[in-house]
């Protein structure tokens, strides 16, 4: 994040808050998860189905996986906004990467609760994905949207 010193006055506060919110959110999800996944696991159904099983596991993985990356992402962040400098934008950890869908054919057999957290935890990385993305474009000074606004009337 090499942005000067009077950008990094006006964007870092709100960037921490961001980042602090969304680390709480997604250790309580994290946390959730695993409650949810075990109590699917521990059910007496899913048992009988060898199938049902292995796709609990799989889509158990999936989402902690998923939710581990948006994790480390956000640790990162916090790193960046601390200014540690083994934290640089370059890093691999500095990307969110490519998301790990769930198979929604095989969700749509667990338990309701189990559903919500494999959903929360996608939207959850697609926001994570969204503000990066967000914060990776230029910021665009009043100067340059005037001169925008000026351009798109001629």
């Amino acid at each position: 994040m090499t942005v000067g010193t009077n950008d990094r006055m006006a964007t870092t506060p709100v960037q921490r808050a961001q980042v602090e919110n969304l680390y709480v959110e997604a250790m309580v999800l994290a946390d959730e998860a695993h409650a949810a996944f075990a109590a699917q696991r521990d059910l007496g159904g899913i048992r009988r189905d060898g199938m049902l099983q292995i796709g609990l596991a799989c889509e158990s993985l999936k989402t902690t996986t998923r939710l581990m990356h948006v994790i480390a992402w956000l640790l990162h962040r916090r790193a960046m906004i601390a200014g540690d400098p083994g934290a640089g934008p370059d890093d691999s950890a500095a990307r969110i990467g490519d998301p790990v869908a769930a198979d929604w054919d095989i969700c749509i057999d667990f338990d309701a609760p189990v559903q919500r957290i494999i959903a929360a935890s996608e939207r959850l990385f697609e926001r994570i994905a969204a503000l990066e993305a967000g914060w990776a474009a230029p910021p665009v000074t009043p100067v340059q949207q005037l001169l925008a606004r000026l351009e798109a009337r001629l």
